[in-house]
């Protein structure tokens, strides 16, 4: 056998660049099955493959290019996501918790080097101020819960921004003395030269910006001259001595008004930055680990578990503060810790500064205990930070959402049915013709894919009679429908890039017709669908004409009022119970059954209703008893990372298999917080796998302990 270590590391430069997306492909879906956020696959992904792991690549510039990018990226986005109007409003409590976060693990940290780690005055400094920084990693978990005009968010951001500024300027203040700089003028250029960075980027960027925005409206032209800018702020806090994160976000927050969320330009830069440079980032941090000197000996581990200490426990310390300076919520400090307890970008460049200055004894000022003890410290935070921010806004979304939203009025309203198979066409059509708003007097959105294959032909004329014939069932009830038929390589990507291109709504879905196969039992498409899109999905299986309903029987899951789309899907089922003059039956808690019944009674007092409570989800296969043959079944669900998201929807594909499979049956995804839904993160896992790695592995425990029962009888 040959040895493949001479192979190694990969220094091909195409070679080099496939194993980083091969680590950005499989991380996450690796993840996800194991419930794990996607940070800390990437960062253990770039211990494995680093020189002090399996050695597969090098921690060469191209990596460190890419990583910086990453880092910048990071920054920028919490610029541009950040609220300014509320950073106004909140500046007080922004600067006092900026300072707070310095002072505090200043202190603590620079008392502890010296009476525990026995360091100098200039290196228990240096160290202490790396206690100090922090690395909004876990923004992108903030802006999946639609949490980032926050109070407590816009501290937590502003605060980075006033804590890597002055642990920077300690870094220079450090740099300075090795190098012999600290003369009387030396303060004096140092706070001009970053007064007049500051200037140039606060005032001089968005004249540029706003002239610029005015003249050219090509989305790649708008994107790269927003990459151009963030590196011009971040070259120019580097040229003074600082480090380019500063500018970074400095440049994001100018040109904040520039950005729209919910613009093509802000998706664009979002795709990118999580796509490509931030894992990349994150999988340089991994690399730096050196598995080895952990194990070696105590020196590192006892350097790491007092950075670790000090840095999570002054962090909450100056959050602690704060909290009850302002008269905050508790939730709100444990927000504002959770964002300001990752380690990343500050640390890392005031640990490569010390590590490369010497003292007169030829010593490091920061030695290799001090190296892999910062990264442990970053893996360990980075980790923590995601859980706790996480956690705090899933409750946060909740009690943000407690005052009840109104519905839209419907005004954005247009609702795409994407049909394939001729035997649920009339259905569709006439379902959507019903659930419709019909003071709007929009249209409808009929699509057929079709695969581009040796077929394409043949299929397109197919697909031409079948949006005919929608057409047609549209317009018995006199409503227009604008019909497509698409060709595309992938139907789900297709369907998706339909719905964007009509700015749909919402989607009407057949559900799948296979039944023999329960893990696939709302159909692969539709899956796809639902974690790609962040838009309402009515999927439908209906097993006589609709005029023959009876009754609706809705299963709400605890929470769903919290959802951003409740009152959409609502509205929708009391449109169609209307239309349809049958009685609109839910099952659900008592909280949420208020507040359907609240709703109903302000907009469709006619409406025949009933509630009946329903203490727990696991009591849906109880309701199938009760589903007539002439009742829809509807059954509210969740997304997977969502508020009402529950363990038990897993099963929700066995249940329904197993217990309503004669049923005519609806299966709702409500809607949630537009792009960033839509978005891959690394802050937590991603719903790619139908079922976790634990529920496999325990399916084969339980076959094996059947067979060998089976075989012991």
């Amino acid at each position: 056998m040959p040895d493949i270590t001479t192979y190694l590391p990969i220094t091909s430069p195409t070679m080099t660049f496939f194993v980083m997306l091969c680590i950005i492909l499989f991380a996450p879906i690796i993840m996800s099955l194991l419930r794990i956020p996607h940070i800390v696959g990437m960062v253990l992904a770039g211990v494995a493959i680093g020189p002090h792991g399996l050695n597969i690549l090098a921690n060469d510039r191209a990596i460190e290019l890419f990583g910086h990018v990453g880092l910048y990226y990071i920054m920028l986005l919490a610029g541009l996501e950040m609220n300014t109007s509320d950073l106004r409003k909140n500046r007080t409590r922004t600067f006092t918790h900026g300072i707070l976060a310095f002072i505090i693990p200043m202190a603590i940290g620079f008392a502890l080097n010296k009476s525990v780690l026995g360091y100098g005055f200039v290196t228990s400094a240096l160290l202490a101020s790396m206690y100090a920084s922090h690395t909004l990693i876990a923004y992108p978990t903030v802006l999946r819960y639609g949490l980032s005009g926050e109070r407590s968010v816009t501290i937590a951001v502003g605060a980075t921004a006033i804590t890597d500024t002055l642990t920077l300027l300690v870094l220079a203040m450090v740099g300075g003395i090795f190098k012999g700089n600290i003369t009387g003028g030396y303060w004096l250029l140092l706070f001009v030269k970053i007064a007049v960075v500051f200037c140039a980027i606060i005032y001089g960027f968005p004249p540029i910006a706003r002239r610029f925005f005015r003249r050219y409206e090509d989305n790649v032209t708008q994107f790269i001259f927003v990459l151009a800018m963030t590196f011009l702020g971040a070259g120019m806090m580097e040229l003074i001595g600082m480090e380019g994160l500063l500018g970074a976000f400095l440049t994001g927050l100018v040109l904040n008004r520039y950005v729209p969320n919910v613009s093509p330009l802000m998706f664009n830069l979002e795709f990118v930055g999580n796509a490509l440079f931030i894992p990349y980032f994150l999988i340089g941090v991994g690399m730096m680990v050196n598995v080895r000197i952990l194990f070696g000996g105590l020196g590192t581990l006892q350097v790491a578990a007092v950075m670790i200490a000090v840095a999570l426990a002054s962090k909450w310390l100056a959050s602690l503060a704060t909290q009850k300076i302002f008269g905050m919520k508790a939730i709100e400090r444990e927000m504002i810790f959770g964002l300001s307890n990752a380690q990343a970008g500050a640390t890392l460049a005031a640990v490569l500064v010390g590590y490369n200055l010497l003292l007169p004894n030829g010593q490091r000022v920061l030695n290799d205990d001090v190296l892999n003890g910062t990264i442990i410290l970053i893996l360990v935070t980075c980790v923590f930070s995601s859980f706790t921010t996480e956690r705090a806004s899933r409750i946060m979304a909740l009690k943000s959402r407690a005052a009840t939203p109104q519905e839209d009025g419907g005004d954005d309203e247009k609702i795409m049915v994407p049909v394939r198979d001729p035997a649920t066409a009339d259905t569709l059509a006439s379902l959507a013709v019903m659930v419709r708003n019909k003071k709007l007097s929009r249209g409808l959105v009929a699509l057929n894919v079709v695969y581009d294959d040796n077929n394409r032909l043949d299929n397109q004329e197919r697909g031409r009679r079948l949006m005919a014939r929608v057409a047609k069932v549209a317009g018995y009830s006199d409503v227009r429908v604008q019909t497509q038929v698409r060709i595309a390589t992938n139907i789900t990507n297709g369907i998706k890039h339909a719905f964007k291109e009509f700015n749909a709504s919402e989607i009407i879905l057949g559900m799948n017709s296979r039944q023999d196969d329960r893990h696939h039992y709302l159909g692969e498409l539709a899956q796809s669908l639902y974690n790609g899109l962040s838009r309402q999905i009515m999927l439908v299986r209906c097993r006589q004409p609709l005029n023959t309903l009876r009754r609706i029987q809705v299963a709400v899951p605890s929470k769903a009022e919290f959802e951003p789309g409740f009152y959409r899907w609502l509205e929708r089922l009391a449109r169609l119970a209307t239309n349809l003059e049958c009685r609109l039956q839910f099952h659900g808690r008592r909280e949420t059954m208020s507040l359907i019944s609240e709703y109903m009674q302000n907009t469709h007092p006619g409406a025949r209703t009933q509630y009946t409570p329903m203490g727990h989800w696991n009591e849906l296969p109880q309701l199938a008893a009760s589903i007539a043959e002439d009742n829809l079944f509807v059954v509210v669900t969740a997304r997977k990372g969502t508020v009402s998201y529950k363990a038990a929807l897993d099963h929700l594909q066995d249940e329904l298999a197993q217990h309503f499979r004669g049923q005519n049956l609806m299966i709702i995804y409500p809607d949630q917080h537009g792009v960033a839904a839509n978005m891959m993160t690394y802050a937590a896992p991603q719903p790619h796998g139908e079922r976790s790695a634990y529920e496999v592995v325990k399916e084969w425990i339980g076959r094996r302990m059947s067979d060998k029962k089976t075989l012991a009888d």
